[in-house]
């Protein structure tokens, strides 16, 4: 069974501002799941109780944009491979490969992706103790995928195929409008990254993985005591076979609770997929959720990220 060796291993983290820090922040611990593991300067790192990544969202007070999204490398030789790689494409570089400061340290570079987007790829970074998750423990295992807008859908997914090794896994389109988005892998797991059409470059949403389905449809129902809005879900997505419950957080952000998202054990011999999202079983298998709608994807439109091509503080 063939294995497809990339330089960028995971999806790691992403990091957001907002100017409702204090809200966001309580809004992902005490009711989402995430654990505070460290905090300084304005800046909180969240962790997940399963995964031994020191983080996997930071959060920073200011004005809102997406501050970066990180990927994890195996190693230094990868990182100072890729960046060559960058270099010689002519990349925009946000610094070089170097020692990172920030808590959980690690050796890294950042650039900017072709909307602007800052983009980290980092390795050896300072991995923290987990537990595992109990049965109907209603909190995330880790990140699952963050889903970014652009304007320029085929641009964009070819330089994240061209310049970080990406590959299309399946494509949702729709009979009037084309190509909505591009559901993309950098290992195994069906999606850690897609990329959807949209009136701007943005955050579409980040999604969190759950136990089960058991522990999915607890945390659904946590959440929706907890105040927090449902946009779409509860159901269970064809591309992907992942379920889905799509909340609004305290920054206007989309987040996902999601599970069982399809693993692609043999990458070779994949042929991606086209799902045409006006079949409601394309959008939604069980027929559970709300009919996908141009209000519930107006929702996920998000502001326009103000972070394009400028580089976060931290």
């Amino acid at each position: 069974m063939a294995r497809t060796v990339r330089k960028i291993s995971h999806l790691r983290y992403i990091a957001i501002a907002m100017p409702n820090f204090e809200e966001e922040r309580t809004f992902f611990t005490a009711h989402w799941g995430l654990t505070e593991v460290h905090s300084q300067d304005g800046l909180s790192y969240l962790g997940l109780e399963n995964s031994k990544e020191p983080f996997q969202v930071r959060l920073r007070k200011g004005e809102k944009r997406i501050d970066l999204i990180g990927f994890g490398s195996d190693s230094k030789q990868d990182v100072d491979a890729l960046f060559a790689e960058l270099v010689a494409k002519g990349v925009q570089i946000v610094h070089e490969p170097k020692d990172l400061t920030q808590y959980s340290g690690g050796y890294g570079f950042r650039i900017f992706d072709i909307d602007g987007r800052t983009i980290e790829v980092s390795t050896g970074v300072e991995l923290k103790a987990s537990r595992e998750v109990l049965e109907r423990e209603p909190i995330p295992l880790k990140l699952s995928h963050v889903v970014i807008n652009t304007n320029k859908l085929a641009a964009t997914t070819d330089w994240y195929i061209e310049h970080l090794e990406f590959a299309i896994s399946d494509t949702l389109t729709h009979p009037a409008m084309g190509h909505m988005m591009n559901l993309m892998r950098c290992n195994p797991a069906h999606h850690s990254l897609a990329i959807a059409q949209g009136p701007h470059p943005s955050l579409h949403h980040i999604s969190f993985e759950m136990r089960g389905v058991e522990e999915w449809m607890r945390g659904t129902g946590k959440i929706l005591r907890s105040g927090a809005r449902m946009v779409w879900g509860p159901g269970r997505h064809n591309a992907g076979d992942n379920t889905f419950a799509y909340f609004i957080d305290p920054a206007g952000n989309t987040v996902e609770y999601t599970t069982e998202l399809h693993q692609i054990e043999d990458e070779e011999a994949w042929t991606p997929s086209k799902f045409d999202i006006t079949q409601v079983s394309n959008a939604d298998q069980w027929g559970t959720a709300n009919p996908m709608s141009e209000f519930v994807a107006r929702e996920s439109f998000n502001d326009v990220d103000k972070g394009l091509f400028v580089a976060p503080p931290v």
